[in-house]
């Protein structure tokens, strides 16, 4: 299923069962999305992101960046981040993002893709750092990306297109039944930054 809206209904789930997905469009001018995607490309501490497979350090292309009120460890494909201190630019999206959703953040894992041939393999957010059940934001700038969504035992999928600064909402037991990744594609040449506001246990 693939949706696309020009004026979504913000209240509306994306997800048929089991979990909720609001998808609140752009909450980002051009202008002001510009101006915060060149900031976070200067001044994010970027770094290549690191899992450990099968006893390997596979080592990506993608960069990431983890900032929060404090310096949370955050635990996932077998490698620990401690997060760093807001930066100004961070701390105005994460009220940004706040005043739009309606929910509260502690914490910001970002992602760099330089070009759409960069993705994310199928995953849940579901570690047990995270707060279970936590919302989690998705703050897209830079180049338009697929983003799906698949049942974990139905195996149906939802597919959106998140543009230039757009916000989407994952929440309730989403991450419990639903996978989602952000597929690769030789299409796409430009770079995304894509902010993930979540909740760490404290």
């Amino acid at each position: 299923m693939q949706l696309f809206e020009d004026h979504p209904d913000k209240d509306k789930n994306y997800l048929p069962q089991d979990g909720i997905v609001n998808y609140l469009g752009v909450v980002l001018q051009t202008e002001e999305a510009d101006h915060f995607f060149q900031q976070l490309l200067s001044h994010i501490e970027w770094e290549n992101d690191k899992a450990i497979i099968f006893g390997k350090e596979i080592i990506t292309k993608r960069k990431v960046a983890w900032y929060g009120d404090e310096p949370f460890a955050y635990t996932y494909s077998n490698t620990t981040k401690y997060a760093l201190p807001w930066t100004k630019e961070l701390a105005a999206l994460k009220t940004i993002t706040e005043k739009a959703s309606g929910e509260t953040f502690n914490s910001c894992l970002l992602n760099l893709y330089h070009t759409g041939e960069e993705g994310m393999a199928w995953h849940s957010d579901d570690e047990k750092d995270l707060k279970k059940n936590g919302a989690i934001a998705s703050l897209s700038l830079g180049a338009e990306r697929k983003f799906a969504f698949k049942h974990k035992i139905s195996k149906e999928k939802v597919e959106l297109y998140l543009p230039h600064g757009c916000l989407l909402i994952m929440k309730g037991t989403t991450q419990s039944h639903w996978l989602h990744r952000l597929p690769p594609t030789k299409k796409v040449l430009k770079a995304r930054i894509n902010l993930t506001f979540r909740n760490i246990e404290r």
